[in-house]
């Protein structure tokens, strides 16, 4: 890292480094018709420290693509910008240590409607939960294992966000 270099290159860096597993996905309807996903999985294998270097970016890396494809909801809408990006401060903001675990809880972050909550437990386990965020998660996970994600499009061209 450079010394001038943005704190979150260097985080963003060491979450794509990290082996991350998906060992279970739950997805389930909420009240409002959209899906309430849960995915439960491992940064490193049993016999890694992975969490002790990988955890922090891990974290931050979820917070930064759930961010980007979070929108306004109801009256949230009056303090969304357009262009914004999650930041370091941000994730310190949102992060505590809790009975020996990194946890980060996100609901509605600068008008958006993130409701993105992950845990990291000392041992690599990790659990990342969303709300009405459809099953956006598991695409998030892929981007950071470095698969390719397919995104839905408009049949008149341009991306949907946030499916």
């Amino acid at each position: 890292m450079q010394p001038d270099e943005p704190i979150e290159h260097e985080l963003l860096r060491n979450a794509v480094a990290a082996e991350v597993t998906v060992t279970s996905t739950e997805v389930s309807p909420t009240s409002t018709g959209d899906r309430y996903v849960r995915i439960e999985g491992r940064l490193g294998d049993d016999e890694e420290r992975d969490a002790e270097w990988a955890a922090l970016g891990f974290i931050y890396a979820l917070g930064v693509l759930s961010f980007a494809a979070a929108r306004p909801r109801g009256v949230s809408g009056i303090d969304f910008e357009e262009h914004d990006q999650w930041t370091a401060a941000d994730l310190l903001r949102h992060l505590r240590y809790e009975r020996g675990r990194l946890v980060c809880e996100t609901d509605y972050v600068r008008g958006r409607m993130m409701k993105t909550d992950v845990t990291v437990f000392p041992d690599g386990r990790f659990t990342l939960t969303t709300t009405n965020r459809g099953e956006a998660a598991s695409r998030w996970v892929a981007q950071i294992q470095g698969k390719k994600v397919l995104r839905p499009v408009r049949p008149g061209g341009g991306e949907v966000v946030g499916e």
